[in-house]
């Protein structure tokens, strides 16, 4: 038996102690981020928190660290730390696979700055404030400024999702928060390699080949990883079900491949490997996707769990937190917002925009990762001040989502970078009667994103040039690789009735319940139950189903928007159409109201109502109203 003051310190107890702290780990990490979800906050506070009780808070109240958590002492810190790597590169890896070069176009000289000007910058005034701040030695300094540079893609991706800003700003945050990440670590290596070499041994030129090596090292093995995988896939080498595990093997062996020609240049490698990889047309990874994005919430709860855990209290005491709170004041202050202005100037960005980004650079796991592999090289190095990367790198972690998941909401709104009442239209499933209105919406000023798993649905989407993306939304994590800018409603138009409730399940956490709707072939008592548990609203007419929209449009019946005036009123309007007319949706001033069987449509004077008429009864609309009411 293990006895109980064991059980869960890891590493005590062997092989049912271990079992029990890894699987305490799991359900640590899993729970936070479940929590996170119900009090919609950034998921990263609690996986912090939540490691932080179960490692050093506990080991310090419990005598000997009974019930606590010590991964070094199931792994050893070297293998522990280069399981964290492989893990932060597979976390890059699928960041890469959302970076397609197609939304960034009119951008992409923000994101080059912003990666470079703007890196520069938050480097030099973190360096700057570690020393006059905290009091850290010039190389600690600018090692913990390095490390700083990074953001956390993980943490701005849900903020994004969540958000939702209109115009280039999310895009260019997006794209910063995942290149950004293997630059800040390839400046932090050479930092590092710079502090614990020997005296004389280090010149300028060495320097500028270890970046040139880091370079062409991560370019190149990630460009011809990507481009193997590619070719594996096309030729059908592997079988359906080993594709994943391939997959994860080939982003495992560059990784570690480029590490083995410059250390930490792996980060770069598998971060070009996604980027290449989503960026091709001929070979469908879908699946793939799915697949990365399940493992991505995975080694975020755990990494955060397991690192958190390793801190120790008494570097944490240690700490003037007076000093720290102002040091993480100067970061958000001083470097964020300079790095901004410099990095946009004459990027045509409006100053709501730019003050935007100025509110957005939290860090994430990257920088806990970083700090942690950089602190036990140099505590083996002996070097002075080793014990306040840690615990400083994670303080900036705690204390920047917090200001900026608490404020980037509140501010985004104030700036008009977030619509309050976005009108845009989320459509899962893309059929015929979906494209006609998609355009009609459109068409008004109305954004629209089209999302199906059906090729010809999406193709016919494209050629009508309607926004529209190739999948299946159950699977598609956090969606921060759709844009869901001016969006503020989804409509599930499967033919399914049991999918269409699922896809409003998953999107609970970014749409209001009231901004849900779903098709459904009949209102039957199960809909209507499942209406009552919050599962969307029915579309339309309590008679019309999925089936006799596709059969009206099947006979020529034809999408139709048409004015409501004193002249031609709503009665006018269901006399000549009478009960044929299908009413989808009514308009005013650019503010829509969908037509539901709880609200159906009841237009005045002014409004414009969208319908699915009959064509057959067109000529009497036109023969009765000689301005033509009808647009």
């Amino acid at each position: 038996m293990v006895c109980a003051d064991s059980i869960l310190t890891l590493g005590a107890g062997g092989g049912a102690g271990i079992g029990t702290a890894l699987t305490a780990v799991l359900l640590l990490g899993i729970g936070a981020q479940w929590v996170a979800w119900r009090l919609k906050i950034p998921s990263i506070l609690l996986l912090l928190i939540f490691g932080l009780l179960a490692g050093p808070v506990m080991r310090q109240l419990t005598d000997g660290g009974s019930f606590s958590i010590n991964p070094d002492e199931i792994f050893g810190s070297d293998l522990l730390l280069a399981l964290v790597g492989i893990s932060v590169g597979m976390i890059l890896y699928e960041g890469g696979l959302t970076l397609k070069f197609s939304e960034v176009r009119s951008s992409w000289r923000s994101v080059a700055m912003m990666v470079t000007v703007g890196a520069f910058v938050t480097w030099m005034v973190a360096l700057l404030s570690a020393k006059w701040i905290l009091g850290l030695s010039t190389p600690i300094a600018t090692l913990l400024g390095a490390v700083l540079i990074v953001t956390g893609p993980t943490v701005i991706g849900p903020m994004l999702s969540h958000i939702r800003p209109s115009g280039a700003s999310g895009l260019i945050l997006k794209w910063e928060g995942i290149v950004i990440d293997p630059i800040g670590v390839a400046v932090a290596v050479l930092v590092f390699e710079a502090i614990v070499a020997q005296p004389g041994t280090h010149s300028l030129d060495v320097t500028i080949n270890a970046i040139l090596t880091t370079l062409v090292a991560g370019i190149l093995l990630g460009v011809a990883s990507a481009l193997l995988l590619k070719e594996v896939l096309n030729r059908y080498l592997v079988p359906d079900y080993l594709q994943n595990p391939v997959s994860l093997m080939l982003v495992i062996a560059t990784f570690t491949a480029s590490n083995m020609i410059y250390p930490e240049s792996g980060l770069l490698a598998t971060t070009v490997m996604g980027i290449v990889l989503v960026n091709q047309k001929k070979v469908d990874i879908h699946h793939i996707l799915e697949f990365k994005e399940n493992l991505r919430v995975l080694l975020i709860s755990v990494l955060f769990i397991v690192l958190a855990a390793r801190l120790r209290i008494e570097d944490l005491q240690q700490l003037d937190w007076i000093e720290v709170f102002g040091f993480i004041g100067v970061l958000i202050v001083v470097a964020r917002p300079l790095g901004v202005f410099l990095s946009t100037l004459g990027a045509g960005l409006r100053w709501q925009e730019r003050i935007f980004l100025c509110l957005m650079a939290p860090r994430g796991i990257v920088a806990a990762a970083a700090a942690s592999i950089f602190a036990l090289g140099l505590e083996k190095a002996e070097i002075e001040g080793f014990e306040t990367i840690v615990p400083l790198t994670f303080s900036v972690i705690i204390g920047t989502v917090a200001f900026y998941g608490l404020t980037a909401p509140w501010a985004a709104r104030k700036l008009g970078v977030s619509d309050p009442n976005p009108q845009g239209v989320l459509f899962i499933g893309a059929s015929g009667w979906v494209r006609g209105l998609a355009l009609v919406l459109q068409k008004r000023g109305i954004r629209v994103h089209l999302i199906d798993t059906n090729r010809s649905n999406i193709r016919h989407a494209v050629m009508n040039g309607l926004p529209a993306t190739y999948g299946n939304v159950l699977t598609m994590g956090d969606l921060t690789d759709i844009d869901l800018r001016g969006i503020g409603r989804v409509f599930a138009n499967t033919p399914n009735d049991e999918v269409n409730t699922l896809v409003l399940q998953s999107f609970k956490g970014y749409f209001d319940s009231s901004s849900m709707y779903r098709l459904t072939r009949k209102v039957t008592k199960s809909s209507e139950a499942g209406k009552a548990e919050g599962m969307g609203r029915i579309l339309f007419d309590e008679d019309l189903g999925y089936s006799d929209l596709e059969d009206h449009l099947h006979d020529g019946w034809v999408i139709k928007a048409t004015n409501i005036s004193n002249e031609f009123s709503f009665e006018d309007y269901k006399t000549l159409y009478g009960s044929s007319a299908v009413a989808l949706c009514t308009m005013r001033d650019g503010v829509m109201s969908v037509c539901t069987v709880d609200s159906p449509a009841a237009p005045v004077a002014g409004d414009t109502i969208i319908s699915l008429v009959n064509p057959d009864e067109l000529f009497m609309l036109r023969a009765m109203n000689e301005n033509d009411p009808t647009l």
